[in-house]
């Protein structure tokens, strides 16, 4: 073994000294930043967040499509909920359940949730990200204010099927 070669060994200079503690001070300050700025910071998911079992959440939304349903769409159902109400999405390997049919400038209260895996949910080509995991129900209130066929992608791999997962959200004038 051969010692590397110059005066590496000697204590630090002031001046090192000095950087070394300011950034340390600065590593502090950051890491208490962490728990302030998630619970007084805007870093919590906008919206309602509660829990749910996966059993409760497909009964949910096997009511709310028998309730809602006015036709079906390349296989799902498609719903029409009325403005104001509660719609419930539901992600599983591989597919989102039901197809929506919602009302341009009409607000309504999203609830989405998984009954198996992780899943994410990307409104394309809106830019709309939410991370759907089993067991939480996450209800978001929204306002579509654009008509059109838009596509939900699932942004986090769930299976072998993953790229199939694709559902979709029809907004009417």
């Amino acid at each position: 073994m051969v010692a590397p070669t110059g005066n590496w060994w000697l204590p630090a200079s002031l001046q090192e000294k000095k950087w070394v503690t300011l950034s340390f001070v600065w590593c502090m300050i950051l890491f208490a930043m962490m728990p302030l700025w998630h619970f007084r910071g805007g870093q919590n998911p906008s919206g309602i967040r509660g829990k749910t079992t996966p059993a409760a959440f497909r009964a949910r939304v096997d009511r709310f499509i028998k309730e809602y349903q006015v036709g079906t769409d390349h296989g799902y159902p498609l719903v029409a909920p009325p403005p104001g109400a509660d719609i419930y999405l539901q992600a599983q390997m591989w597919s989102w359940t039901p197809v929506l049919k919602l009302k341009k400038n009409a607000s309504y209260t999203l609830h989405l949730s998984s009954v198996d895996v992780n899943h994410g949910f990307s409104l394309y080509p809106v830019n709309l990200n939410f991370q759907v995991v089993p067991g939480y129900d996450y209800g978001l209130r929204i306002t579509p204010n654009i008509a059109g066929e838009f596509n939900i992608i699932c942004n986090e791999f769930c299976g072998i099927l993953h790229h199939n997962m694709v559902g979709k959200v029809i907004v009417e004038e």
